[in-house]
């Protein structure tokens, strides 16, 4: 007698610990390029779905709810919006961040592990603000990148929100008109760090200053991925039993391997250790909330658009369960 094949959601149902509607997945696809100055990554999350990713997810056994109002986000840029200090667009990436809160915050109330899709990661202040708006300062923030980002706005030298986000949802600046709409719920020793390897000199006198853990490629090359991903969950989350919030910026992996992103770095994260890193964290059974930013079309040929469009799907994919075998 044939047994009925099990899906990977329904694997996934099986070990989450947070998820009410645990074979659902809300999707938000944000079209947002305002935290940088290269134009073509608020394209990202199109060619993603062009390339199929929304069924891709279908197919693993999951229901998909995709957020309204993909197309308002360009919408909301402002006729005017001088720079405040050193920060650009700041009114265009406070709106837009506030928006996606909302929506993420709408998928983590309703149960389902919300997935965002960018877009820069300033969009981060809003993930982070939705997802922490629901599970609270138990949230533990895996952030996955070659970048802190974690600059403020006296630290910041490009004066570019996308490598700002987690001063202001770590609560590490005052968060000013536009940006009082952020409330600081994640706890710094809640927040690891994996793939480092081209941070500000401000930036690392934060790391320091706060006790924040960061494990960059150093700790990668030294240690090997799989004791680093022990590490880091160890650090934030040593019973597994915290909700997770995995924010994946395409430049962690190596430009071999993700040629369209707007920041490169040359001694990246190899293919197979980014995946890594989402096949372990979705074993936790504790992954809640994912982000996948700065896929950006416009950069590089056709193949290095189909190239990196294809490791963010599979990137998405592995998190939500796929396994090799």
């Amino acid at each position: 007698m044939e047994h009925e094949a099990v899906t990977d959601a329904q694997r996934m149902a099986q070990r989450s610990k947070f998820l009410a509607e645990a074979t659902a997945v809300g999707v938000t696809c944000v079209p947002f390029s305002g935290g940088q100055p290269k134009g073509g990554v608020e394209d990202g999350p199109v060619e993603m779905i062009r390339f199929g990713l929304l069924d891709q997810i279908k197919n693993m056994g999951y229901a998909v709810s995709l957020s309204e109002g993909m197309d308002k986000y360009a919408a909301m840029r402002p006729a005017s919006d001088p720079p405040i200090g050193i920060l650009k667009n700041p009114r265009y990436v406070a709106g837009a961040a506030r928006r996606v809160s909302d929506q993420v915050r709408a998928h983590c109330e309703a149960g389902r592990l919300a997935v965002t899709l960018g877009g820069d990661h300033s969009i981060a202040m809003g993930t982070l603000s939705g997802s922490a708006a629901v599970y609270g300062s138990d949230l533990c923030v895996v952030w996955i990148d070659a970048h802190a980002d974690i600059n403020t706005p006296e630290t910041t030298g490009s004066g570019n929100l996308h490598g700002c986000p987690l001063a202001f949802v770590l609560g590490l600046c005052e968060a000013k008109e536009p940006f009082d709409w952020i409330v600081p719920r994640l706890r710094k020793d809640r927040l690891v760090y994996i793939g480092l390897r081209d941070v500000d000199a401000g930036e690392k006198a934060l790391l320091r200053k706060h006790g924040i853990r960061a494990f960059s490629m150093h700790d990668v090359d030294k240690h090997g991925i799989g004791r680093v991903v022990e590490m880091a969950l160890d650090h934030v989350n040593r019973d597994r039993s915290l909700p997770v919030h995995m924010s994946f910026d395409v430049d962690a992996l190596d430009p071999s391997v993700a040629p369209a992103t707007g920041t490169p770095v040359r001694g990246g994260l190899t293919f197979r250790e980014g995946h890594y890193i989402c096949e372990a964290v979705a074993e936790t059974g504790c992954l809640v909330a994912l982000d996948l930013v700065e896929v950006n079309p416009s950069l590089g040929d056709p193949d290095s658009l189909r190239q990196t469009v294809a490791v963010g799907c599979s990137l998405v994919r592995c998190s939500l369960g796929e396994t090799l075998l």
